[in-house]
């Protein structure tokens, strides 16, 4: 017998034709305080909760705990378990690191540790290798995101330490870990600073990449062109996006000399805001704004929404908003939206076939585009049967099928299941024996590059 899966009416609705461009479907629900949403080069989805508690949400929406250290995790405002990275070579080492804020007081620490996933893959040990701790003078602003970039080092992106307006001047302060970007080489058994860190010889800590950040609510590699995103939450007038090449060291991102494009606090050294990263965009936060506070996301680099492609999602926690970013020779312009499932989004993810993630921290949602069936390819549709099926699906593309060179079937999350060329046939038939029930989409490919969907269920 297949297992039955849960059939989300917004998935239904996601295949119809709707004029908005991001369309929320539910794919999981139940978690506590979601913080993060990672994949480990796989197709589960793992999922951080603030109390300190690692759990696995698997394609056929099962969950699983992977790791729970809520006894080390001090959680409560803007503390907790905060930020989760599998190694590059995780495969072989079975090591991943976690950001989040320790039990002791007065003050409280953000420690950076190591684990390791154990003999069973969904089961982590629980011994922990703390690489970092450090001091966090308030109990805001502790950033949290951790990720690895494309020099397989790992990036850290601190908070300014708290309070209101950086009273100790932390984030332009080399000699402070706080309101920092840090990156660190663990492949060695602790920790140490990779060429290129601009203070290795002095005149800072040389953990530092770039300075000068407030709170860095999530930040994101493009893995097509490696650029780094960071979506920096301001004190009370705007909220910023900037992008850089990741590649550059020594970045200066302004705070808190300068809030967005704006002068926050020249006292102290402040360089000339031409010698700051500009951010890409920015949002006003202030005057009766909807908005308060910025959550960063992703570029689209996955293939089941080609209207995505190149695009930076992003939102905001109070007006829960969805922001879209489109490079348009080489300006980006910024849209928002109000999505059919709006919450106070608190992180965005991607799987490992580049499709995004939204969640407000109980429910998971998968961006989607609803107007994928209105393309210039619908009007080749065609037909499926049986459907609902058990076994086997066959497709007749009818009289267009030479101009079908590919057909696809794909989950609940976006991701591709069954991958199949036409070789030119005017009818196929699909096995569907190893899929569990539920609802799939099945895509067809055009010679041109255009595409056209249809529903299958699975019995």
């Amino acid at each position: 017998m297949k297992k039955l899966l849960f059939l989300s009416l917004a998935l239904l609705l996601s295949i119809t034709n709707y004029s908005q461009t991001v369309f929320l479907d539910l794919v999981a629900s139940n978690f506590s305080n979601i913080t993060e949403i990672v994949n480990a080069g796989d197709d589960r989805l793992f999922v951080t909760e603030q109390a300190g508690r690692i759990r696995i949400l698997n394609t056929d929406g099962s969950k699983s705990t992977f790791l729970d250290i809520r006894s080390l995790v001090g959680s409560g405002g803007e503390r907790g378990l905060l930020g989760l990275a599998f190694a590059p070579d995780y495969d072989t080492t079975g090591r991943f690191y976690v950001n989040y804020t320790d039990r002791s007081s007065n003050p409280q620490h953000t420690v950076i540790a190591r684990y390791t996933v154990s003999s069973n893959p969904d089961v982590a040990n629980t011994n922990e290798t703390i690489l970092l701790r450090i001091e966090q003078p308030f109990s805001n602003h502790n950033g949290g995101k951790i990720l690895f970039g494309p020099d397989d080092n790992l990036y850290i992106g601190m908070g300014d330490g708290g309070s209101g307006g950086d009273p100790r001047n932390n984030s332009q302060d080399p000699d402070e870990l706080l309101g920092k970007l840090l990156r660190i080489d663990v492949s060695g058994a602790t920790y140490t600073n990779p060429p290129g860190n601009p203070y290795l010889s002095g005149g800072g800590q040389p953990e530092i990449y770039a300075i000068g950040l407030r709170n860095p609510w999530r930040m994101s590699f493009d893995s097509v062109t490696n650029d780094l995103w960071i979506a920096d939450v301001g004190q009370n007038a705007w909220d910023e996006v900037n992008v850089v090449d990741s590649s550059t060291p020594g970045l200066n991102y302004g705070w808190r000399c300068y809030e967005g494009l704006s002068p926050f606090n020249n006292g102290g050294s402040c360089p000339p805001f031409a010698n700051t990263v500009e951010p890409v965009t920015q949002y006003s936060i202030s005057g009766g704004s909807s908005r308060c506070s910025i959550t960063g996301g992703y570029v689209y680099r996955g293939s089941t929404y080609p209207s995505f492609v190149g695009k930076y999602f992003y939102g905001d926690f109070c007006s829960q908003e969805i922001g879209i970013l489109t490079n348009n020779s080489g300006n980006w312009t910024a849209e928002y939206q109000t999505p059919n499932n709006a919450d106070g989004w608190r992180t965005f993810g991607e799987d490992n076939n580049g499709e995004l993630y939204v969640t407000g921290g109980s429910r998971i949602y998968q961006l989607t585009d609803p107007n994928l069936s209105a393309s210039e390819f619908s009007e080749h549709n065609f037909k499926l049967y049986p459907n609902p099926a058990d076994n086997s699906v066959n497709i007749d593309f009818g009289l267009k099928y030479s101009k079908i060179n590919n057909v696809s079937i794909l989950n609940i999350q976006g991701q591709r299941v069954i991958n199949t060329p036409t070789k030119s046939q005017q009818k196929i038939t699909i096995s569907t024996e190893s899929l569990v029930s539920g609802i799939y989409l099945i895509e067809l490919s055009s010679n041109e590059g255009f595409k056209s969907v249809e529903k299958l269920v699975i019995k």
